[in-house]
């Protein structure tokens, strides 16, 4: 089993990289299993329904979300109706839509598990105690478990990939926009990046226009945050793992977009 995840698509640039380049890049990693978070996509807050629907034919499988995938009331229905759309299980108690998608591929069943921290965010309940439900709700069901942590605080992600360590075949980070260095296998066959990194533009403050960054930082005061255009990059993972469903390997990946 191969699997292929994409980090955090930013603005119209990055979901048109993405869409672009999808096809190609799940067949020349032979990935059975394509996850992309698309949190962002909609003007950097939130995904559109249009925009969800143009991932899912490029050839994802599913759609992971994060802390605005509910700022976005047009996306109510998609997250209601169409199971392969996530937004974190434990962002609300009551909301559209869940963090949970399982089907099959070539290999065996697969699940993905979309959670958001706590910490420095504002999360209905402790990512650990939902992974650990959902992770008993697809016992017996789902050979591969792929669990999708968006979250501020490293220190969370790392803790939750080694309290799940053994039990999941990977665990990816998302949210921070910057790609870490600490692609590795731990435990007995899971998987783990701090942070998949951004698809968006680069020539930017983690997406956001540069200029509109510094103003906030300057001078404290409130103004709209814009997607940049430059320098679009697309990032992500490519998880390969045994028949066990077991991580053996993981290797991250920064893609220059010709714009």
């Amino acid at each position: 089993m191969r699997a292929l995840f994409i980090g955090d698509v930013v603005g119209r640039p990055g979901h048109r990289a993405v869409v672009d380049l999808l096809p190609a890049l799940r067949r020349d990693h032979s990935a059975e299993v394509v996850v992309v978070n698309a949190e962002n996509a909609a003007r950097g807050a939130g995904t559109s329904p249009r925009q969800a629907r143009e991932l899912l034919d490029a050839g994802a499988d599913v759609l992971t979300g994060g802390n605005h995938t509910l700022r976005r009331t047009e996306l109510y229905p998609v997250l209601s109706s169409e199971p392969r759309v996530l937004r974190p299980d434990n962002l609300a108690v009551k909301a559209p839509g869940g963090g949970l998608a399982v089907f099959d591929a070539p290999s065996g069943g697969v699940a993905v598990i979309n959670v958001v921290g706590s910490v420095f965010m504002d999360a209905a309940r402790s990512p650990f105690a939902a992974a650990d439900e959902l992770i008993a709700r697809v016992a017996g069901r789902a050979r591969f478990i792929f669990v999708d942590v968006h979250a501020e605080a490293t220190s969370e992600k790392i803790a939750l990939a080694h309290h799940l360590a053994g039990r999941v075949t990977a665990v990816v980070g998302t949210h921070t926009h910057v790609q870490t260095a600490d692609a590795r296998v731990i435990g007995p066959g899971t998987a783990y990046v701090t942070d998949l990194g951004m698809s968006g533009p680069h020539d930017s403050v983690i997406g956001v226009r540069t200029e509109q960054s510094l103003a906030r930082f300057l001078t404290g005061a409130p103004g709209t945050f814009q997607p940049a255009d430059g320098d679009v990059k697309v990032q992500g993972a490519v998880v390969a793992a045994d028949g066990r469903g077991r991580a053996v390997a993981i290797e991250t990946f920064s893609i220059d977009v010709a714009r």
